[in-house]
């Protein structure tokens, strides 16, 4: 079968389709035909960046067809969804078939297509945990910084779901309108244009640290790897694998309250083109890979 891997870190040269050996399902897992996954900053910061161990194979978001399982809340033919933290499991997502723990896997929005079924996983886990390490109730002023980013588009529309007023800062004018659209009052491309100490919580997805928004006693939560600001307890949150949640967050996106966003999509032998897109920014939507189905067997 395919798999995304590299063999050292660098540039978008680096990444190879390889063929590897289909892997077995283990005790408790559920075996997967990718059908479609998504970038994050994550895969090309670990393409990139001295982290995790090589040769590793990519991917943390994962949107298929079971083949088979060892879980039985799971059955040949199901679509699901899951996210792996490729860096620590070294279970990378863009392969051809995955084995997965059940415990991290949940009923695809049936909503939705593949594709965008895969940007929900590590987005939205993101996004949600954050918003409730913040303690995000109703009647909370927020201000999301990177409204239109993938984790700060759905901390927007989960902010608002929770009861909240949400407001927004963009990195550019073009964006303005994106984060309107996903129900932010107020949205600006310039932090100067922020009042002082307006807000409850002040959620950091990415760009500059916005100190001064802050109301007293506030909460200060980014998901950045900038280092916090001097902040009295401003804290970091780092997204956790959680089927549960991320079943919760597919009936959101069937309800209506979650719209997910797709800027293009390219099949995976088009993997350093998606990432050269991803990289150039200025999207209002995530880069997704699509894996063509099998010709013979099941991941070949």
């Amino acid at each position: 079968m395919r798999a995304v891997g590299i063999d050292m870190h660098g540039g978008t040269d680096v990444l190879r389709v390889r063929r590897v050996p289909e892997p077995v399902v283990g005790a408790g897992e559920v075996l997967v035909r990718t059908v479609a996954s998504s970038l994050n900053p994550v895969d090309a910061k670990t393409r990139e960046w001295e982290i995790g161990t090589l040769p590793a194979n990519l991917g943390w978001d994962l949107s298929g067809v079971v083949l088979d399982s060892e879980d039985e809340r799971f059955r040949p033919g199901d679509r699901v969804i899951a996210m792996s933290a490729q860096i620590a499991t070294g279970r990378g997502t863009w392969a051809d078939v995955v084995s997965l723990p059940g415990d991290l896997l949940a009923a695809a929005p049936g909503r939705v297509g593949p594709e965008e079924a895969a940007t929900l996983p590590l987005a939205g886990l993101t996004a949600l945990q954050a918003l409730e390490s913040a303690d995000v109730g109703a009647g909370d002023r927020v201000l999301v910084v990177g409204a239109v980013g993938g984790v700060g588009g759905l901390a927007v529309q989960l902010a608002r779901h929770l009861g909240a007023r949400v407001d927004g800062l963009v990195s550019r004018t073009s964006h303005v309108d994106a984060a309107r659209e996903l129900g932010a009052e107020l949205v600006v491309d310039d932090p100067a244009e922020l009042a002082d100490g307006v807000y409850q919580v002040v959620l950091h997805t990415a760009g500059p640290h916005v100190t001064h928004a802050l109301a007293e006693g506030g909460r200060y939560v980014s998901i950045a790897d900038a280092p916090l600001p001097d902040v009295p307890g401003a804290s970091k949150s780092y997204v956790e694998q959680s089927g549960k949640q991320l079943g919760e967050l597919a009936r959101l996106v069937d309800d209506g309250v979650l719209r997910l966003r797709v800027a293009a999509d390219l099949p995976v032998e088009r993997v350093g083109e998606a990432h050269e897109l991803f990289e150039a920014g200025g999207l209002t939507g995530k880069v997704v890979l699509t894996f063509s189905p099998p010709t013979t067997g099941r991941g070949e």
